[in-house]
């Protein structure tokens, strides 16, 4: 189940997805599908709610399975990750667990919020230039780690865990005509929309970015993988130079479509869910609810994977005095 090289990524099977779902068991939560209730909206809108996770995020998810599926021995050594703090806590937190170390490659421009939490869970942390950090993303090498490495994308027992979501949503809302799932490397939107494909292939899976960062709308207007200029803003979960070139295949073949909303329609949409729902999210996990506010994936049911709420309290004080953080 392990990436062996990286033209030979394919999609996860919904298979994998039920044997993910096992291997989660005790380690990630069944979240609640619930209904949105904000002003008029074009039709029925969900909110998956994976900011309930025990690490705030979805990631643990991917992290727990992959870990699962690791050969015997693999562990002995530790693991490591690139992340910019939502996979590092996924990964950290089941390394405590399982009682192995835990060493994490960071942006320099990782939230406080999120390095924060990996000191409490005990992970070691180095914090590298954005484009050194991305770098590993593609190359799955950073000179001097021990350890087996967990890719927080390109990793198909990743995309398996993540597949688990599709499963639940299925299950909750058997009418769901689109998802809309935030795009940072593809592997929660791919990995959801791999299993919908087997289960209900006519629902519509997007992507969702905000437009200070988002190359997959670029790459797909292409046709291939394009470089765009990006530009670090308080939505931190998602957004990158390019898309990589391992998940333009999936991504391009699987997804609908992506769907660009604007900082400030992100920071409308965290008010919104805090103060009808009482729901913290960070700017990445309400992508997809400013997307469904705007009807960009019709009129519905729409489910949003809320992906995470590891939001800054500083930037979520700005954002509820009416403010779009710098």
């Amino acid at each position: 189940m392990r990436m062996p090289t990286p033209a030979t990524l394919e999609p996860v099977t919904i298979s994998d997805a039920r044997a993910a779902r096992s291997n989660l068991a005790g380690a990630a939560i069944r979240t609640p599908l619930v209904r949105f209730t904000y002003g008029p909206l074009p039709g029925p809108v969900w909110l998956k709610l994976e900011n309930l996770q025990p690490t705030g995020s979805f990631k643990i998810r991917g992290a727990a399975n992959a870990m699962a599926c690791l050969a015997p021995g693999r562990l002995d050594d530790g693991v490591w990750t690139a992340s910019a703090g939502n996979m590092a806590q996924g990964v950290a937190w089941r390394a405590r667990e399982l009682g192995v170390p835990c060493a994490v490659i960071a942006p320099e421009h990782a939230p406080a919020t999120k390095l924060e939490a990996l000191a409490r869970l005990g992970a070691s942390v180095r914090s590298v230039p954005f484009a050194e950090w991305f770098h590993i993303l593609e190359t799955h090498e950073f000179p001097g780690m021990r350890g087996a490495f967990i890719h927080p994308v390109c990793d198909r027992a990743v995309m398996a865990g993540n597949a688990t979501i599709a499963l639940e949503i299925l299950e909750d809302l058997p009418d769901v005509a689109a998802v809309l799932v935030p795009f940072g490397g593809g592997g929660l939107s791919c990995g959801i929309a791999a299993a919908m494909r087997e289960m209900a292939p006519h629902v519509r899976i997007f992507a969702c970015e905000v437009e200070t960062a988002a190359p997959l709308a670029a790459s797909l207007r292409a046709g291939a993988p394009a470089r765009i200029e990006y530009r670090a803003s308080f939505v931190d979960g998602i957004g990158s130079p390019f898309v990589l070139n391992e998940m333009w295949p999936l991504a391009s073949r699987l997804l609908a479509g992506s769907l660009v909303v604007t900082l400030a329609e992100i920071a409308a949409s965290i008010r919104a869910l805090a103060e009808r729902h009482r729901i913290i999210a960070e700017g990445a996990g309400a992508a997809p609810v400013a997307a469904a506010i705007r009807a960009l994936a019709g009129e519905g049911p729409v489910a949003c994977v809320v992906s995470g709420g590891n939001l800054d309290g500083s930037r979520l004080a700005e954002i509820m005095a009416g403010r779009v953080p710098a």
